[in-house]
């Protein structure tokens, strides 16, 4: 039977192997069942066996069992343990905090606690603007999560989310500098979410919202933008957004075609979808075709849920009707944030010349690139194994930088734009092409060219504070 092949998991094998069996056994055994050896230490030697730590790369919990297995088989080889490193990586959290200031004596306790820190409590008593040059306001975000629409696993709970917003939180620092704190609510009323959210955000410089469910988070997002004077963004919306712009930007330059001439479908009326779809009108997009499980949205139909009936005011000019195929038909440009095998090659087959397609369903796309490849010109994932993975680690980071810089009141429609244009501009004209249109994740110019971008347009759009702070770098 085939094994589906996933992103991969990297085990560590303890073995005692007996004095009587070679380690050619261990290698032949792994090897049978498909496994890849990628390193061996030696933990502990006696004159009858040998212990090894033997790390293997395995597709999925199914194949890591094979794995184990064969080895178990083969006489003199005793499976000690199993261990899985991206387990060992998440053992005891990814994050701490740590001072920027040794406390040594009692001089150096008197400054930053009693009786110094009184001194600065009071300066911001009396300007509370204060807190963002005294205090880690000036540079923390919460990231905050009620775990229901965790990556592609749903409704799992705001424990088993905290893995992930820890992670959104190293990511913040490791690519801009941003000090983040993951905020897991046990809560899914969109009221106590607002008010804990409220009350907790005099010690952050701006929001994240993350994996929180729609329409919820549409509401929620709505009501904090409007109550807080810091920036708030949910980036399962915007980030998605932000840098699917940023590819389609590039990716017309290659099919030379205009912004204003396309005809987009947008698979998946969710937060992003809806997202994606208002960046692309705020980018010049005019036709936008809309598709969910129930079919087109159709053009001025009223609508139970109020995100889609803004969607069909807003959107699908022509006035189709029907399903996946009416509306992809002699379309320019296919945008899944959707669901596997949504998508398949009759359908691509009906796309216009040059077809883009970018299918983010995560972790199985709506239509495998395999599958894809002889039917578009074009192709992007969310993927990090295939060329052109629209991730939102281009976007987040460096829009947040540029936002807390010139201490911004909101992140708004402008800023987004911004960074889609910044992050585009990071792939050269030269270098431009299929299998390149979005710049890696480890680029080090992104940040920086977003982070600057965004400052910019918070200045130019009069949401800075603080106007003469645009980093030069």
């Amino acid at each position: 039977m085939a094994i589906q092949q996933t992103n991969g998991l990297s085990l560590i094998l303890r073995l005692k192997i007996s004095s009587d069996a070679a380690f050619s056994q261990v290698a032949s055994a792994i090897g049978e069942a498909g496994g890849d050896i990628i390193a061996v230490d030696v933990i502990h030697v006696e004159k009858d066996y040998v212990i090894r730590d033997v790390t293997v790369n395995v597709h999925n919990d199914a194949h890591r069992e094979r794995v184990v297995e064969s080895l178990a088989q083969r006489p003199g080889i005793e499976v000690i343990n199993v261990s899985d490193r991206t387990f060992l990586v998440h053992l005891g959290g990814k994050i701490e905090i740590q001072a920027k200031t040794p406390v040594k004596n009692r001089d150096d306790l008197s400054r930053v606690y009693t009786p110094g820190v009184a001194r600065v409590c009071q300066a911001i008593h009396e300007d509370p603007s204060k807190a963002f040059q005294l205090t880690i306001k000036r540079n923390t975000v919460a990231v905050v999560s009620d775990g229901t629409a965790v990556l592609g696993l749903g409704d799992i709970g705001p424990e088993a989310a905290l893995p992930v917003m820890e992670g959104k939180a190293m990511l913040f620092k490791q690519f801009a500098g941003v000090d983040a704190f993951p905020i897991c609510l046990n809560t899914k009323d969109p009221d106590e979410i607002v008010a804990i959210v409220k009350a907790i955000a005099p010690a952050f410089g701006g929001i994240n919202l993350e994996d929180i469910s729609s329409p919820r988070c549409f509401e929620i997002e709505r009501r904090l933008r409007e109550e807080l004077d810091i920036p708030v963004f949910h980036d399962d919306q915007h980030g998605t957004a932000v840098v699917i712009l940023a590819g389609l930007l590039n990716a017309v330059k290659i099919v030379n075609k205009q912004l204003s001439d396309l005809r987009v479908v947008v698979c998946g009326i969710g937060a992003a979808g809806v997202a994606c779809t208002k960046i692309l009108l705020s980018a010049g997009v005019r036709n936008i075709i809309g598709v969910d499980r129930a079919g087109i949205i159709e053009r001025n139909k009223t609508y139970e849920n109020p995100i889609w009936d803004w969607y069909a005011h807003h959107t699908n000019p022509e006035g189709r009707t029907g399903g996946l195929m009416e509306a992809i038909t002699g379309a320019d440009v296919f945008i899944g944030v959707s669901g596997p095998g949504v998508l398949k090659p009759e359908h691509l087959k009906a796309m216009a010349s040059d077809p883009i397609v970018f299918a983010m369903a995560n972790p199985i796309p709506e239509i495998l690139p395999e599958e894809a490849e002889p039917y578009v010109r074009i192709l992007a994932t969310g993927r990090s194994d295939y060329p052109n993975q629209i991730n939102n680690v281009l976007c987040f980071p460096g829009i947040f930088r540029g936002a807390l810089r010139v201490r911004a009141r909101e992140i708004n429609e402008e800023m987004k734009l911004a960074a889609a244009e910044a992050i585009a501009a990071c792939v050269p004209d030269h270098q431009l092409n299929e299998q390149y249109i979005i710049p890696s994740v480890f680029n080090e110019a992104v940040v920086k060219a977003v982070s600057r971008a965004v400052a910019e347009a918070a200045a130019r759009t009069g949401v800075a504070r603080r106007e003469h702070a645009v980093p030069s770098y």
